[in-house]
C-alpha cells in the first residue's frame, strides 16, 4: 500500500468524527500570454498529481484535495487578484511560481496566515524562517543556481576560472535579477569577468544582446530566462553560431520546448534542473492508471514526463507530504492554512518517503527547520541531445558554495526584517 508510512498512524485519528471539508490547495496558473509554453506543464502536472492522489488513496488523511486553478497569464496584478479571490475557500497553500507574484504575496500571505511554496523561484532570501514565516522555498532557491552553475564551471576547469569570461542574459525584471549579487560574489572569488545582458519582457526582441556576444565572446552564457524568452535565446545563439555546450540555463530554462523550436542547432545546450527527469519512475504508472485512462488529464497528456510536468509532480508530492506531517502534528485531517505551515516546517523528505509514492531518487532528502526553510540548495546539469530528443543528466545532485550563499541570505533577510519591523523568530 502506497504512503504507508504516516497514513496508519493517521487511520485512528479520521475514523474519530465526520468528513469536513476538501483540502484546498489554488494554482495560480498561466495556460495563456507569452509563458503559456511553461504554465502549461505546471498546472497540469499539478492538477493531475491531486487527481491522482484522491483516486488512488481516497484524498489525503480521508480527506479529498481540491485543486482551484485562477488564470493569471504571468501577471502579478492577475495573480494578486487570484490569490485574494481564492484565499477564502480555505486554501492551505499556494505555489505561484512566478517571483513577481511572489513578491506581491509574501507580506499579504504573511498576513493571512497562509504558507507560500516557491520551490526554486521567488525570493531568495525568504530561506531565513527567522524573518519568513510563512514563506519556504526548498529545496533550493536561485542564489544556489548561480553557485552550482559556477561550481559546474570551475569542475570542468579543474578549480581555475580565473580571468574567464562569463555573460548572464536575463529577464529584466525580479526574476531575472535574483542571482546578479550572487554572481558579482562569486566573480570577486574566483576572478571571473561577469557581464550583464538585460532581456525585456516578454523576449521575443534579443539580437542586441547575442550581437554584443558575438563581439565580447565570452566563455560561457548564462541565461536566467523563461517562456519565449528561451526559445529565442537559444535560436540567437545558434545563430552566431555560438556554441551550445557553453550555453547554460537556469532550471526555468531547461524544458524540451526550450530547445526543440531551434531543431538540431540546439543540440549540446544545457541548464540546471532540480528534481527527476523522464517518466521511468512508478509513479507514471499511477498517472496513467487513474488519470490519464479515465479521462481525468488537466490536458491533452502531451506533457506527461517533460521537465515542466515533473517539476509539478515533484511540487505536489511535496504539499502532500507537508499535509501529512501537519496532519500528524495537530491530530486532525481537515487541517488550517497555520497547520499547513507547521506541517511544512517540520518536513522531513527521505529517500524511503519517495520511494513509497512511486518517486525514488526524484529529488534529495533533506529536513526543514524553523531556521532553514530552504533545503540543501542542490542542482545538478542536464544536456540535451537534440537527435534522440532527449536530457541526459550529466552531473550528480552537489551543493552551492554555503559561504558565499549563507552570508548574503542572513543580509538580505535582516535589511527585510529592519524594512518591515518584523521580530525574529527562532530564537
Amino acid at each position: 500500500m502506497k504512503l504507508k508510512l504516516t497514513t496508519l498512524a493517521l487511520g485512528a485519528i479520521m475514523a474519530a468524527g465526520p468528513v469536513l471539508a476538501d483540502l484546498v490547495l489554488p494554482s495560480l496558473s498561466y495556460r495563456t500570454g507569452p509563458f503559456a509554453v511553461g504554465g502549461i506543464p505546471l498546472a497540469d502536472g499539478y492538477a493531475d498529481y491531486f487527481t491522482m492522489v484522491n483516486a488512488r488513496d481516497g484524498g489525503i488523511g480521508g480527506l479529498p484535495v481540491r485543486v482551484i486553478e485562477c488564470e493569471t497569464a504571468y501577471n502579478t496584478e492577475k495573480g494578486v487578484e487570484c490569490y485574494e479571490a481564492t484565499k477564502g475557500e480555505g486554501a492551505l497553500v499556494y505555489q505561484p511560481f512566478s517571483t513577481g507574484i511572489t513578491y506581491q504575496l509574501i507580506p499579504k500571505a504573511t498576513a493571512d496566515g497562509i504558507p507560500l511554496h516557491t520551490m526554486g523561484y521567488g525570493r531568495t532570501s525568504a530561506k531565513n524562517g527567522k524573518v519568513f514565516s510563512h514563506v519556504f522555498n526548498y529545496p533550493t532557491n536561485y542564489w544556489d543556481a548561480a553557485s552550482v552553475a559556477i561550481n559546474y564551471l570551475l569542475d570542468e576547469n579543474g578549480g581555475d576560472i580565473n580571468g574567464r569570461k562569463i555573460a548572464l542574459v536575463y529577464h529584466n525584471s525580479a526574476y531575472g535579477k535574483e542571482p546578479i549579487r550572487t554572481l558579482e560574489e562569486l566573480a570577486k572569488k574566483h576572478g571571473f569577468e561577469l557581464s550583464l545582458l538585460p532581456v525585456d519582457h516578454p523576449g521575443q526582441e534579443q539580437k542586441s544582446q547575442w550581437l554584443q556576444i558575438r563581439r565580447e565572446k565570452p566563455d560561457t552564457v548564462l541565461m536566467w530566462g523563461w517562456g519565449v524568452m528561451n526559445q529565442v535565446a537559444i535560436q540567437e545563439a545558434a545563430n552566431i553560431r555560438f556554441p551550445m555546450e557553453d550555453f547554460i540555463g537556469v532550471w526555468w530554462s531547461g524544458a524540451e520546448a526550450d530547445v526543440i523550436p531551434a531543431g538540431d542547432a540546439s543540440n549540446g545546450y544545457k541548464s540546471l534542473i532540480m528534481n527527476g527527469m523522464g517518466k521511468n519512475y512508478p509513479i507514471y504508472d499511477d498517472i496513467q492508471k487513474y488519470v490519464v485512462d479515465t479521462g481525468k488529464a488537466a490536458g491533452v497528456g502531451d506533457q506527461i514526463g517533460t521537465v515542466l510536468y515533473n517539476r509539478t509532480i515533484y511540487a505536489g508530492f511535496l504539499a502532500h507530504m507537508a499535509i501529512l506531517k501537519a496532519q500528524e502534528i495537530h491530530g486532525v485531517a481537515d487541517i488550517t492554512p497555520p497547520m499547513m505551515r507547521d506541517g511544512m516546517e517540520a518536513l522531513v523528505i527521505t529517500e524511503e518517503m519517495m520511494a513509497a509514492n512511486g518517486m525514488p531518487g526524484f529529488g534529495p532528502e533533506f529536513e526543514v527547520s524553523c531556521e532553514n526553510h530552504g533545503g540543501p540548495g542542490v542542482g545538478a546539469v542536464q544536456q540535451w541531445d537534440a537527435s534522440a530528443g532527449v536530457w541526459n543528466q550529466i552531473t550528480e545532485f552537489k551543493a552551492s558554495d554555503k559561504s558565499i550563499i549563507d552570508p548574503l541570505v542572513e543580509a538580505d533577510s535582516m535589511a527585510y526584517a529592519a524594512e518591515n519591523n518584523i521580530e525574529l523568530r527562532c530564537n
